[in-house]
């Protein structure tokens, strides 16, 4: 099981503003100093506007920046507003789809699992990982 590709720029992206304060930077800085796709950049930079997390400004002195400060702005928040809700498996939504059913001896390990990676993310912010990545 993987994240997607445009999740990872997504949240490299996200750092990268975070790192850069509260300074404007281009999206093609972004994308060059990431090793992104300006054009797969334009579409995220677009759905983490939509979904609140970053400010953008057109224009000769405009750019990107992060709409909250960094410790406001959880990893899950980022990767959900590219991927959508995380699941791990098609059991474990509110309608879980098994034929088994709440028979199935797998359907609370999946559960389980789903829970400690959401809360995980939930509760990792940017600022923790500004601080993780200065050591």
């Amino acid at each position: 099981m993987q994240i997607t590709r445009q999740a990872d720029y997504a949240v490299r992206a996200v750092l990268y503003l975070a790192k850069n304060g509260e300074e404007r930077a281009a999206t093609s800085q972004v994308a060059q100093e990431q090793r992104i796709p300006p054009s797969f950049l334009a579409k995220i930079i677009s759905q983490l506007s939509i979904a609140g997390l970053l400010h953008t400004s057109r224009g000769a002195r405009g750019g990107v920046t992060l709409a909250r400060e960094p410790q406001d702005i959880s990893l899950l928040e980022v990767i959900e507003a590219i991927d959508g809700p995380i699941q791990l498996n098609e059991c474990v939504g509110e309608n879980g789809a098994c034929t088994f059913d709440h028979e199935c001896p797998l359907r609370p390990v999946w559960c389980d699992a789903q829970e400690e990676l959401v809360l995980r993310l939930k509760t990792t912010n940017f600022a923790q990982l500004m601080a993780n990545g200065s050591n």
